[in-house]
């Protein structure tokens, strides 16, 4: 059984990459409005919450795209959970509305700080859809953190924000 579980894993993660990819050439070629969040969470000593994903490399806050019928919030609290094994208590604070409309698509992101949160177990997700979860110094971010995730931790605790796109 250890040998079928270690040739299904990469099967798995292979076809997370490829649905990825597909998913960026339907937005490549249809350029639908999408609408996803990020958890701006920091722990007792102002580290940063980040996660890497197993199907597309660089380091990002937790979050992903807002599902019908389903609040900003709600999503937020959502993929903090699915992701990261969090679960978000009280009120968020909305950091801003950023655009991105890179790699064709036409992406809107909403970033929330998560000032109250507590852990909740292990991140149903980890192994599969998250490669790792940590928390770093903002002033030192593991090598291959997206720019954008750099750009809206800088902004959001300077609380100078730069630009509204990602």
């Amino acid at each position: 059984m250890p040998r079928a579980r270690g040739l299904v894993q990469p099967l798995l993660w292979r076809m997370l990459q490829v649905g990825y990819r597909l998913k960026r050439l339907h937005a490549a070629l249809f350029r639908p409005v999408t609408l996803g969040v990020r958890a701006l969470v920091r722990n007792d000593e102002g580290h940063v919450l980040l996660i890497r994903h197993t199907y597309v490399p660089g380091w990002f806050m937790p979050g992903g795209g807002v599902g019908k019928d389903e609040t900003l919030e709600a999503a937020v609290a959502r993929e903090l959970h699915e992701e990261a094994g969090i679960r978000a208590l009280g009120d968020m604070n909305l950091v801003g509305a950023y655009a991105n409309f890179l790699q064709l698509k036409s992406d809107h992101v909403l970033v929330y700080e998560v000032p109250h949160w507590e852990e909740a177990g292990p991140a149903p997700h980890l192994g599969f859809e998250i490669a790792e979860i940590g928390f770093f110094p903002p002033d030192a971010l593991p090598e291959g953190t997206s720019p954008g995730t750099r750009l809206r931790i800088e902004e959001a605790l300077t609380q100078r924000r730069t630009t509204v796109y990602w």
